[in-house]
């Protein structure tokens, strides 16, 4: 943040600091919040040259309604809905050349706090930092430029932690069920069956591996590139596969297997929950979500392959020897597949 301040001058040329500011302060009752905003942008938009008179506080006080006209659309702040603003006053500036606008928004303390802001768009690079505030400490800052996407700020309340797992145990749900690699690993690893305990090992031992792996990728202490961890996936896949075919009756090493590809398939989920994008504030309890997310996923996927596999075993053996054989070539070709994809015309 403060890199990105320092970098301004240099960055706004003709044009003397691309930036505006915006406070928000979460009480118990309300919030309250300040913009401020740069003479220069405020002259460009209404028509007032040159700009340095914006800084006339008579002259700045007669455009007030004028400016929060022109503003009030251009940024949002919303909990359940958007919340209207209370337009208070406004304050000149004149060391930084600014002019400062004062609103309150009159809500009980929320849970989450979403913002989007594109306060002046005729300037490319015109960028927006927000500081949000509770019980007027710092917690969280923001940049917005250009067509930023909408940031959702959890607080620090029991409420937010509930809101914090209420969007990352749907999307662990949601990103384990449409992985199919992720999915077929799994199966991989169920053809061959077993009693209860051995699959609940298993499946264990994946969820042990994998939560290590995403941890430590989410919070960017180990980061291996996708073009690596993808294509190692796939890997893992064609092993379980030839695992089940040439292992006849030997020793059952699935739960070491899933232990130690998990650990691969972990930093896969990485990734996604990267591009989600990983509240700071919130860090702890959204990668726990996430993982929650990711086992209500996956033990729905072992119960519902888990107990058709054992219908058909009960029902006649020879049958389900060959589904299991059957099961774990699709297994090993889908796997190669993905290999071959995955190093060889990877997505631009």
């Amino acid at each position: 943040m403060c890199g990105l301040l320092l970098l301004g001058p240099a960055i706004a040329l003709g044009h003397p600091a691309p930036f505006s500011y915006l406070d928000l302060h979460i009480r118990d009752h309300e919030i309250a919040g300040s913009l401020a905003v740069h003479s220069f942008d405020v002259g460009h938009e209404l028509g007032i040259d040159p700009p340095e008179r914006v800084l006339d506080r008579a002259l700045a006080e007669s455009i007030r309604a004028r400016l929060t006209t022109l503003l009030t659309p251009r940024f949002t702040i919303r909990t359940d809905g958007v919340l209207p603003l209370e337009w208070l006053g406004i304050e000149v500036l004149a060391e930084q050349s600014e002019v400062r606008l004062y609103f309150r928004i009159p809500v009980e303390r929320p849970a989450t706090v979403s913002v989007r802001a594109g306060m002046f768009p005729y300037d490319p690079v015109h960028q927006t930092f927000v500081n949000v505030y509770e019980d007027e400490t710092l917690r969280q800052q923001q940049v917005f430029a250009g067509s930023s996407p909408e940031w959702t700020y959890y607080s620090g309340t029991t409420q937010g932690a509930l809101a914090v797992m209420g969007v990352f145990i749907p999307s662990g749900i949601h990103h384990i069920l449409i992985g199919p690699d992720h999915i077929l690993f799994l199966i991989g690893l169920l053809l061959l069956g077993g009693t209860w305990k051995t699959l609940l090992a298993i499946v264990s031992a994946f969820t042990l591996g994998h939560s290590v792996t995403l941890s430590l990728a989410a919070l960017n202490i180990l980061t291996p590139p996708a073009r690596i961890i993808e294509p190692a996936i796939a890997l893992s896949i064609v092993f379980v596969g030839t695992d089940n075919l040439v292992r006849g009756n030997g020793r059952d090493l699935r739960a070491w297997v899933a232990l130690v590809f998990g650990l691969v398939h972990g930093f896969g989920f990485a990734n996604v929950l990267r591009e989600f994008g990983l509240p700071r504030e919130a860090l702890g309890w959204s990668l726990f979500s996430f993982n929650v997310g990711v086992e209500i996923g996956q033990l729905a996927v072992v119960l519902v392959v888990a107990s058709a596999l054992a219908m058909i075993r009960r029902w006649r053996s020879d049958v389900a020897y060959r589904v299991a054989y059957a099961g774990s070539v699709v297994v090993i070709a889908a796997g190669t597949y993905w290999f071959v994809e995955r190093v060889f015309f990877p997505p631009l």
